[in-house]
This record gives structure tokens, C-alpha cells and sequence, in this order.
């Protein structure tokens, strides 16, 4: 019998306690590997949320019907389809994008976070809170993406959105910011090594920002003023 759970804490958790790339660490190596940029930041993180949507969903679905042993084939065979629909959508609406993220679109079946979220939460509750976790659960992958393509970007070469047509076509050919004019370029930021060091960037201001209000929060009350 499904628990149940308050979706507002579901949503927090997948975007903010349980965040994949922030705090479970999983994914990481598309996280790394395709974050040059914004844009291939925000194609990837929508592919993976939508394939998180649509596999929770399903597992939930059909839940009731599914034996243990054969549980986890199942959910790799619903993940694989699903990820070998947002692929061929990718060729057919954002082909230039497919060929930057290259093999990194099929490889979304074996993200861990994914299984994970079929196996420990979609099995075991309703569709509306499945498919409320995966939205969280992508959406707060998809924001480490953007955030770690941004700061990699910019400081890299100096713009943001820069090719942005590769998603949105003919309405992203003049939406480039370039922030850093005759910016000289910073190779270690676009490398793989940048996206180590913007990685442990991101994770330390999320812990000093956790940190820093645990301890609001656990500052000690005043002391009474004993009475005269």
C-alpha cells in the first residue's frame, strides 16, 4: 500500500535536500563531461527530467503488477524506452543539439539517480507524488547543469547563452549575453578539469549557506534577567 507523502516536501527534497548533482552525487559524468555551457547544461537537465517524469510515472503505474525479482529489468526497460524517445524527439526538433551532447543522451538510462528514483520512491507510492518526484528530482539536476554551465561560461568566454538556436531554434539566434567584452578566454574553465573545480565551487556554497543557517537556528536563546 502506497504512503503518503506531502508533494511540498517531495518537491523540496528532489530540489534542495536530496538535490542529485549537489548532495547525492550521482550523474556525475554527464554533469562534468557537457556543462561548457548553459544552453548544453539546460538540454541535457530537460532530456534527463523528462525521462525522470515519464519512468517514475510509469513504475507507479503499473507498480501492483510487478514481482520482485523482476523489478529492476522492468525499470530498466521502461527507462531505456523512454530515453529512446526523447532521442529520436532530439533528432527530429534539435539535431545540432543531439550531435554536442552526442553519446550522452542514450547514456541517461544508466544514471543512477534515475533507477534510484524508481526503485526507492515511484514503486512505492501513487502517480501524482511519482511524477511530482521526478519533476523535482530533474529539476534540481537540471539547476546544477544550468548553474555549473553558467560559471563555467562565463568565466571561460566570457558570454551566457551562447548558442542558444542548437534549443530554440530561429528565437535563440540573437539572445547571447556577452558579459566580458574582448573576453581573452579561459581554457581550464571549458575543460574537464573547470568542471571539477565549479563542481566544488557549487557544493561548498551550498554547505556554507546550509551551515550558516543551522547555526541561525541553533543560536542559543537569551538568558532571563533574574528578577530584582
Amino acid at each position: 500500500m502506497s504512503n503518503e507523502v506531502s508533494l511540498k516536501s517531495v518537491m523540496a527534497e528532489g530540489l534542495w535536500h536530496q538535490n542529485t548533482g549537489l548532495v547525492i552525487l550521482l550523474g556525475l559524468c554527464p554533469l562534468l563531461a557537457v556543462t561548457s555551457t548553459v544552453i548544453n547544461g539546460l538540454g541535457l537537465g530537460l532530456a534527463t527530467m523528462a525521462t525522470l517524469m515519464a519512468s517514475n510515472l510509469s513504475v507507479s503505474l503499473i507498480r501492483g503488477l510487478l514481482r520482485p525479482e523482476i523489478r529492476i529489468p522492468a525499470f530498466v526497460l521502461i527507462i531505456a524506452s523512454v530515453v529512446t524517445a526523447i532521442e529520436l524527439l532530439m533528432k527530429a526538433w534539435a539535431y545540432d543539439l543531439f550531435q554536442v551532447l552526442g553519446i550522452f543522451i542514450p547514456l541517461i538510462v544508466t544514471n543512477c539517480a534515475i533507477i534510484g528514483r524508481a526503485e526507492v520512491f515511484a514503486s512505492r507510492h501513487r502517480p501524482l507524488a511519482a511524477l511530482v518526484d521526478g519533476f523535482a528530482t530533474g529539476a534540481g539536476f537540471c539547476l546544477t547543469l544550468v548553474l555549473l554551465g553558467a560559471l563555467r561560461e562565463i568565466s571561460g568566454r566570457g558570454t551566457l547563452l551562447a548558442d542558444a538556436s542548437l534549443l530554440f531554434g530561429e528565437a535563440g539566434q540573437n539572445v547571447t549575453l556577452t558579459l566580458v567584452p574582448d573576453h581573452p578566454g579561459f581554457l581550464l574553465a571549458i575543460l574537464p578539469p573547470g568542471a571539477f573545480i565549479g563542481l566544488g565551487l557549487l557544493i561548498a556554497a551550498r554547505n556554507w549557506y546550509v551551515h550558516r543557517r543551522s547555526q541561525k537556528n541553533e543560536a542559543p536563546a537569551r538568558e532571563p534577567v533574574p528578577a530584582s
